[in-house]
This record gives C-alpha cells, sequence and structure tokens, in this order.
C-alpha cells in the first residue's frame, strides 16, 4: 500500500502543464463511473490554472495522483474549491483530504476576505469541508456571477438546476465565511503567540 506521507501536494506551477490531459481524463472517468454531475473544463482553463498557480496538484514520485483548482467569483468576494480528484491508484488513503487542505489553505492564502464555496454531490467531500468549517447554505448564498453558474452548462444535472430556477440541485452549497471564523482565528493566533 502507498503511503500518502510520500505523496508531494504542491502548489501546481507552468512546469506541470504536461500533466492537463490526465487530470481532464481522471476526472471525466470519475464522472461516468459516478454518474454523478461533474462540470467539464477545457484543457486551457486546466492549463491557465496551473499557470496562474491556482491549481494544487499530488505527485507520487512524479506520476499524477490528485487534483483541485480554485477560482474567484463576483469581483473576488468569493472563491470556489472545484474539480476535486483523487486518481483511481491512490483511494482510500486520505489523499483527497490532503488535497482538500492544501486548496483550501491556497485559497485563505490568494484571497484572505473572501468567502470559499464549494458544490458537491460527494458524502466524502461534504465531510471534509464541514472538517475545515463550511456549512450547508441554499444557492442564493453563493455567488450571483452569471460566469459561474454557465459552467454548470456542461453538468449532467443542468436540467435539474433550471428547472429549480437556480435555487436548488443534486449538488450541496457549501461555504465558508471568513467572518464566521474570525474569532477562532484570532484565538489561535493568540494561543501560538503565547506558547512561544
Amino acid at each position: 500500500m502507498i503511503d500518502v506521507n510520500e505523496i508531494d501536494v504542491v502548489v501546481a506551477s507552468a512546469e506541470h502543464v504536461k500533466y492537463v490531459d490526465e487530470v481532464l481524463d481522471t476526472i471525466t472517468r470519475a464522472s461516468k463511473v459516478r454518474g454523478t454531475g461533474i462540470a467539464k473544463r477545457s484543457p486551457e482553463y486546466v492549463k491557465q490554472k496551473m499557470i496562474e498557480r491556482k491549481a494544487v496538484l499530488a505527485l507520487y514520485h512524479d506520476e499524477f495522483a490528485g487534483f483541485s483548482y480554485i477560482e474567484s467569483w463576483s469581483n473576488k468576494q468569493f472563491v470556489a474549491n472545484s474539480g476535486l480528484i483523487v486518481a483511481n491508484k491512490f483511494r482510500g488513503i486520505g489523499l483527497a483530504t490532503r488535497i482538500k487542505r492544501r486548496i483550501f489553505d491556497l485559497s485563505r492564502e490568494m484571497f484572505p476576505n473572501a468567502k470559499i464555496f464549494s458544490l458537491t454531490t460527494g458524502e466524502a467531500v461534504l465531510k471534509m469541508n464541514y472538517q475545515l468549517g463550511f456549512r450547508p447554505v441554499t444557492f442564493n448564498s453563493l455567488t450571483e456571477d452569471e460566469a459561474f453558474w454557465r459552467g454548470c452548462e456542461s453538468c449532467v444535472n443542468f436540467d435539474i438546476l433550471q428547472r429549480n430556477g437556480r435555487r436548488m440541485c443534486l449538488c450541496t452549497g457549501l461555504l465558508y465565511d471568513p467572518e464566521e471564523h474570525k474569532n477562532n482565528a484570532d484565538a489561535a493566533f493568540k494561543a501560538d503567540v503565547e506558547a512561544k
């Protein structure tokens, strides 16, 4: 069995664009197996996320193991954590949690005041988000940016979203609002300073 600690989880950059096709193939295969909605992204889009350093890549001795990316919406007031995927060979060892944690931290580093959201139909992602402090919300609590919602058009469940006036779908909307966690962060910082 592969030790999850032997897998590097790094912020992707231009040197990682060679993994774009493998990322997209893995997402496509997972979507078909699960029969769930995963919005499709073009190779150019994923490549740009890597170049902008808005993606996280998991590598096991240069072998692709997992991926996730971020996108900002509504003039950087909202950030989406999206595209979380783990290659079959690396599932069940805790890698998704490490990727999710790193993409969450990257979102907070790049956009410290933005609300972070996630849409998912997966129980494992729900659990990871809860552990990070996300809470379930209705879709009207998420970005109103039309460009974001157009991204849902490639999802197999888009007709459900459209029929419900963009108020609900099969996905669960989850939101992390940094204002709700400000006192927790301040307390953690104070405890850290006092410990030193």
